[in-house]
């Protein structure tokens, strides 16, 4: 965590977000905002690789479509 936090600080992401923030172009909170977005994109990554896990092969991956239980949107 902290080594995330300090890389995004050395290569200047986090200064210009938080600039953008105080500058009222970039809302922190609520509909549409930084956080909730992240917070969205981190769970989408994470359920995705946990899907990849379970399955045992990447999304698009040929294998995939050989197997009864693929991503096909049916359970």
């Amino acid at each position: 965590g902290a080594d995330a936090v300090e890389a995004l600080k050395s290569a200047g992401v986090l200064d210009d977000v938080l600039a953008k923030i105080d500058a009222g172009q970039l809302q922190l909170t609520g509909q549409g905002g930084f956080l909730p977005e992240m917070v969205k994109a981190v769970l989408e990554r994470g359920l995705a690789a946990e899907l990849t896990d379970h399955l045992g092969y990447d999304k698009g991956d040929p294998v995939g479509r050989e197997l009864p239980n693929a991503r096909n949107g049916f359970t």
